[in-house]
Formats: C-alpha cells, sequence, structure tokens
C-alpha cells in the first residue's frame, strides 16, 4: 500500500481489480466533449431512457423483453460502476474519493459499461456509505423510477448485490485486503436505504467474512434463456436448502 496515497493514484490501483473499478483521473480527458456530470444522467431523461432501451435491445427486444426487466438490468450496471471503485480505494488505501454529482463524470458506451471519469479527484468530507449511497444511488434510482415502473426493493436490491459482489472480486484479487473489503462493504450495506435489501450470512467460499443474500430478484430470470443469481431470493430461501424457480410467463 502507497503510504501516502493521492485519490488519483488511489483510482488507479483500483481500476487493476477490473473494469468495473476503473475511473479515470486524467487530466487530458477535459478535452473531450462527450463526458457528461453525474447530474446530467438524473436530471436528463434521455440518457437514462436510452440506456435502457440499449439493454432492452441487448437482452432480446422489446418483444421479449418488459421495460422494467431493462429497468432493473441497466441499474445494475451502473449501480456496480458507481460502488467498486470507491469500494476498493476505502478498502485498500483508506480514502474516501469525493464522487460528488457535479465532479463525477460520465459517457456514453454502446460496447460496455459507461467509462467513469473524475474531474477534480479529492477526498470526500464524508463516509463512503453517505457519498454512494446519498450523493449518487438514491438520486440515480429515483430517475430510473420516475421513468419506469419498476419497484425500489428491486433496484437497492441490485445496489447491494452489487456492494457484495464488488466485495467478492476485490478479496479475489487482493486477499490480504479481504477483510477489510468485507468490512467496508458492511458499512455500506448498513446505510438506512440499503439495510433491508439482503442478509448477511456465513460466508461459503469463494467469500470472506460473509456471504450476501437478496431479499428480491433483479428480474433477469424474466429475460428469454435468463436465469437467477447465486444470492437471489428465487433460488436461496432464508432458512434452508437452495430451491429451484421456474420462470414465470
Amino acid at each position: 500500500m502507497d503510504p501516502t496515497p493521492t485519490v488519483s493514484s488511489a483510482l488507479a490501483d483500483a481500476a487493476r481489480v477490473g473494469p468495473f473499478f476503473e475511473i479515470g483521473t486524467n487530466p487530458a480527458e477535459e478535452a473531450d466533449p462527450t463526458w457528461r456530470p453525474f447530474r446530467d444522467l438524473v436530471e436528463d431523461p434521455e440518457p437514462l431512457r436510452a440506456r435502457i432501451a440499449h439493454v432492452r435491445t441487448v437482452l432480446g427486444g422489446a418483444d421479449a423483453v418488459e421495460e422494467r426487466v431493462a429497468a432493473s438490468i441497466a441499474l445494475q450496471g451502473l449501480a456496480a460502476r458507481l460502488v467498486s471503485g470507491p469500494l476498493a480505494v476505502a478498502v485498500l488505501h483508506g480514502l474516501v474519493p469525493a464522487v460528488t454529482a457535479d465532479a463525477l463524470q460520465w459517457r456514453v458506451s454502446m460496447t460496455g459499461p459507461w467509462p467513469l471519469w473524475l474531474a477534480s479527484p479529492g477526498p470526500a468530507s464524508t463516509p463512503l456509505p453517505d457519498v454512494l449511497v446519498d450523493e449518487l444511488l438514491a438520486p440515480l434510482i429515483g430517475a430510473v423510477r420516475a421513468r419506469v415502473g419498476v419497484s425500489a426493493k428491486v433496484l437497492w436490491g441490485n445496489v447491494a448485490s452489487s456492494v457484495a459482489g464488488a466485495k467478492r472480486v476485490l478479496a479475489a484479487d487482493r486477499p490480504v485486503s479481504a477483510g477489510a473489503a468485507a468490512r467496508v462493504a458492511a458499512e455500506i450495506l448498513d446505510h438506512p436505504a440499503l439495510a433491508g435489501a439482503g442478509d448477511r450470512l456465513p460466508a461459503a467460499p469463494p467469500d470472506v467474512g460473509w456471504s450476501f443474500r437478496r431479499r428480491s430478484c433483479c428480474l433477469y430470470y424474466r429475460v428469454p434463456g435468463g436465469g437467477t443469481c447465486g444470492d437471489c431470493v428465487l433460488t436461496s430461501p432464508r432458512a434452508g436448502a437452495p430451491r429451484s424457480a421456474r420462470p414465470r410467463s
């Protein structure tokens, strides 16, 4: 660990974990006019509408996939991008980057997750759970629900699942930090907005510290050829062995 890390160097280190952990800080990106502040994503209806439509097309098209299913999957992808990098920075370097709605930038990509860039990387003055949930995730969920009739419980479950997934990936990539990853991820999940989204259970491999089971379903099983995830409420009942679930027509 760098004994005197900057937010920029910490984010660069986190990006090495994987593409969902990447938040760029290169000042040369300022010359690219396609970057937009996160605030635009929740205030301008068009980008989210277009992203949900794109995900719906990728999953099978409007005739095969409900709009609320596409909205759920789109939100989960965005949430994973938003939580992974800051979580890794907090775990690996003890820093909370100021990923505010004005400083954090995004741009459209049609071939994968939307890239993120932090125009002025610096430390936040509030705890990581509040930065992520209050500044980014709660407004994003509100914006999705203003456009598509999808359950808030589903969307918050997607966020919680993304936190647990980021913890697992980070622990696998940096085993020495697995305990810290479990602690920081648990702090995020303890935020009031996420407290009812799932349960932390005794760790089962490959998890360290705890395993996660959500109390909702992301609806991917309603996609043609889709299924359920390992932490889904449909396949992991609270009090016993896993059960199978048939997709509902």
